[in-house]
């Protein structure tokens, strides 16, 4: 899975015009599931993610979880993550999971995360989503889980 984080003071989600997901501070999740991703992978971002030490604290230095300010998780399915623009001029998405398979790992990992008492909202599988962000910071990061092989 491969996952980027943005900081956010505000983010929705809109399908046809209509709110679907919303959230204030916290986290908006774009996600890239791959073929070979397991639940293992789930469970390993959604750790990551509400750990990952990215808010302010009194003195303004990024010593902050997620768990410690209270804040929320937006996740937006995002396949084109994982696109290899290596050669020519179209993406190959040949990484991606199908359906089915990245469903599945994107609902356990909302299960994990919301486990960990976490707010969480979701833009809508498949759909074509306009995604508004506040990136707070800007704070943005790249997480993988394909990292923890290397830990």
């Amino acid at each position: 899975m491969v996952g980027i984080i943005q900081r956010t003071s505000g983010a929705e989600v809109r399908v046809e015009g209509e709110c679907v997901a919303e959230i204030e501070r916290g986290i908006l999740l774009l996600l890239g599931v791959e073929r070979d991703d397991t639940e293992e992978d789930a469970r390993y971002i959604a750790g990551k993610v509400v750990h990952l030490r990215i808010f302010g604290d009194e003195q303004g230095n990024l010593n902050l979880s997620l768990l410690d300010t209270g804040g929320k998780i937006l996740i937006v399915s995002q396949f084109t993550l994982l696109g290899d623009t290596r050669k020519g001029r179209r993406p190959s998405f040949s990484r991606a999971a199908g359906h089915d398979h990245a469903r599945q790992l994107l609902s356990l990992l909302s299960k994990e995360l919301r486990s960990y008492d976490v707010g969480v909202e979701e833009g809508v599988f498949g759909a074509m989503m306009d995604v508004k962000l506040v990136n707070s910071g800007p704070v943005t990061l790249i997480v993988n889980s394909k990292d923890r092989r290397r830990d």
